[in-house]
């Protein structure tokens, strides 16, 4: 597979085109950001850790059900994906009260949930990543009522997947962001990562921070977390 021109290059990844244009291939950078970019930084080895950890994910998946956009593993920082085109819209699953749903809400960080409430944000980081409902994307044509309809079906089967996955690791899924792309066939499937930047963890037993707020507030050891989350998932 040759590597050809960059089409885009993201706060965390490059993605170029190939030799087919049915297929890209992605590379992980180590590059960090938090708060909209207002915060930057680098955490050695993420790339590596964020691409395998996705690639164990995203086949985990599969076998669930959630068809995705994972081909295969080319090296530690890239892998090979079918070509598709993002839904504008970023699709945040939560189990437990953490971050900007704490803030919002009033609710103390670590508070279990009822049931897993699902958010939609507009892919616009000029605009601050924006919440949004069915009825706001809808009239801004960013999906159709199908699409929607699709992705949240597939939204709740990745959560529970994830949440015995990550509990037979000893790690609680509070929350996640997950994000979505259509093939040329208009099929959709999973798409972007999976990985210690897009999902809040803790430690099962000590309640410990086990992903980007390490480095979001400052916790320290981010690197070293990295790691033992990927040793988890690969154990």
């Amino acid at each position: 597979m040759e590597k050809r021109e960059q089409l885009y290059e993201g706060k965390a990844k490059k993605v170029y085109k190939t030799d087919d244009p049915g297929l890209y291939i992605v590379s992980y950078k180590d590059d960090a950001t938090a708060f909209d970019g207002k915060k930057k930084g680098t955490i050695a080895d993420k790339g590596v850790v964020n691409n395998t950890m996705s690639n164990i994910l995203f086949a985990l998946m599969e076998e669930k059900g959630v068809p995705t956009h994972f081909v295969k593993q080319l090296s530690d920082r890239e892998t090979l994906v079918k070509a598709v085109t993002i839904l504008p819209l970023e699709v945040i699953v939560r189990n437990v009260a953490a971050g900007h749903f704490s803030q919002r809400y009033g609710v103390d960080e670590g508070t279990p949930l009822l049931r897993p409430a699902l958010e939609f944000s507009y892919k616009r980081d000029d605009l601050g990543d924006p919440l949004m409902n069915d009825d706001h994307a809808l009239a801004l044509g960013l999906a159709t009522e199908g699409e929607l309809a699709q992705v949240k079906k597939y939204a709740a089967k990745v959560n529970e997947a994830m949440k015995g996955f990550f509990l037979d690791k000893g790690l609680k899924l509070i929350d996640f962001k997950i994000e979505f792309g259509k093939l040329d066939d208009g099929t959709i499937v999973l798409a972007d990562e999976i990985s210690p930047d897009t999902c809040r963890l803790w430690d099962v037993e000590t309640n410990e921070k086990m992903d980007k707020d390490r480095f979001r507030r400052d916790l320290g050891n981010v690197e070293e977390t990295y790691r033992e989350v990927l040793d988890r998932v690969r154990a």
